[in-house]
């Protein structure tokens, strides 16, 4: 579990993971107005939950190993904002492990956005989809309902 300002380098971060990829996704969403974001966060408040849910879903999904990555500070358009790589012994335990994960951190990572726009800046709000697609899995985590 990493929190990073710097550009997120796929490659190098697997392989000083030693992570065998059965999943892989990234976030790069941005929208074509955005000169730039800001993200902050809390260090140690940031770190303490992406453990307890990396954890959780190692947990429930049978996991070997989770690499979840999320950037903070000044991001340029184009640059991926997270990164979530899975291994598990079966393909769809990786895969549901990574959406899990990649869920829970649209939703409730403790990092806080900041869209900057020609003449505008603007905190983004919790999505309501984002919140439905986390709240799909149940409390549990076990089964996301489509």
């Amino acid at each position: 579990l990493r929190q990073t300002k710097a550009v997120i380098d796929f490659n190098q971060s697997l392989a000083l993971q030693q992570v065998g990829i059965q999943a892989l996704q990234e976030f790069p969403h941005w929208p074509k107005q955005l000169h730039h974001m800001f993200i902050e966060h809390y260090p140690g408040m940031t770190q303490a939950a992406l453990q307890k849910f990396a954890d959780q879903a190692t947990e429930t999904f049978g996991l070997e190993k989770a690499l979840v990555i999320h950037r903070y500070g000044q991001l340029q358009p184009g640059e991926a904002i997270m990164m979530v790589a899975t291994a598990a012994r079966h393909r769809k335990d990786a895969f549901a492990g990574a959406d899990y994960l990649m869920d829970y951190l649209k939703s409730r990572a403790p990092f806080w956005k900041k869209e900057l726009s020609k003449g505008s800046a603007i905190w983004v709000a919790a999505k309501a989809q984002d919140e439905a697609e986390l709240a799909a899995w149940g409390h549990e985590g076990t089964a996301k309902e489509s």
